[in-house]
């Protein structure tokens, strides 16, 4: 950061092995499918598809219980600036069809700048949704994420249920009828409307937990899907994306998590922004984005950009 000192911009684990044992997800690669899916059952062409689920849970979350945030990669080339990871996931893996290899390609593009450039192919057509899952604090001292500004491209999103499903419309980010809080069109603290009035979608979530459906611009990276500043306005960072949508999780849930220092992370100590198609989107065709489907004869090709500044 010039004359300035160095700053750690994503929450971690003390240990490489305390990465199996925590349950946030903490700098995943999530797959086969990011977010939920509904009831962990889909259908196409007559033919159901259950899929796996962790004890106690209705739904699929990030791809079931060994989704890719549980495997081990193997590197097959690597340089001074980049490194590329392969992955296979066998017919039925976790209840998806067909064999599924994928490519991650993690490259330092710029001075402040990390691209992941993301390929798949399958043997059957089948739902695929990857996506990087860091939790982001760009504070000099890890506190309350919360003091964040954050701005987000996307002008409607999709309310969720008491299982933090997605209701099936999508709303408007102005709509009075959730006062406002989930508009980020222009940058904003993200505690300045945090738990307004008992706002019924935040109570659900306990804060945020929910997709927006990206400008379309937003979409084909001629403008950041979001913009993330540090409470003292000191650093701030760009997500460009290829992917139709992005899932803001304020992290809620990551109190007791071990944390890079040692100590228990607070809740609320990382934000989540991850680019992905909508939540359950299998069952969902009508929803205005791209197919979450990819056949057997398509490649699955997505990038997304982090663009570190200093202010």
């Amino acid at each position: 950061m010039g004359g300035h000192s160095s700053r750690e911009v994503i929450l971690g684990c003390l240990k490489p092995c305390d990465y199996e044992s925590q349950g946030a997800y903490l700098g995943a690669m999530i797959g086969r499918y990011t977010n939920r899916i509904a009831d962990a059952v889909f259908a196409r062409n007559h033919q159901i598809y259950h899929l796996e689920r962790a004890d106690g849970m209705r739904h699929q979350l990030h791809g079931g219980p060994d989704g890719f945030h549980r495997r081990y990669w193997s590197v097959i080339s690597q340089s001074a600036i980049s490194v590329r990871f392969r992955l296979e996931s066998p017919d039925g893996d976790q209840g998806y069809p067909g064999d599924l290899i994928v490519f991650v390609q993690v490259i330092l593009s710029g001075p402040r700048q990390i691209t992941l450039d993301i390929t798949a192919e399958t043997t059957e057509d089948c739902p695929v949704c990857l996506t990087h899952h860091p939790y982001f604090n760009l504070d000099a001292v890890h506190d309350d994420a919360r003091h964040h500004s954050l701005e987000i491209a996307a002008e409607q999103f999709l309310p969720i249920d008491s299982t933090l499903i997605p209701t099936g419309s999508l709303a408007a980010v102005d709509s009075p009828a959730h006062g406002g809080a989930f508009d980020f069109r222009q940058s904003r603290t993200i505690s300045s409307r945090w738990l307004p009035d008992l706002q019924p979608q935040q109570q659900l979530a306990d804060g945020y937990d929910h997709a927006y459906l990206l400008l379309e611009d937003a979409r084909i990276g001629c403008r950041p899907a979001a913009v993330l500043r540090s409470s003292d306005k000191r650093l701030s960072m760009q997500i460009t994306t290829s992917m139709p949508a992005l899932q803001l999780y304020t992290g809620q849930h990551l109190a007791g998590i071990i944390g890079r220092d040692g100590l228990p992370l607070r809740a609320c100590a990382g934000i989540a922004l991850e680019p992905e198609f909508l939540p359950d989107s299998p069952n969902h065709p009508e929803w205005p984005q791209p197919t979450c489907w990819l056949a057997s004869d398509e490649t699955y090709r997505h990038t997304i950009r982090y663009d570190f500044n200093v202010l």
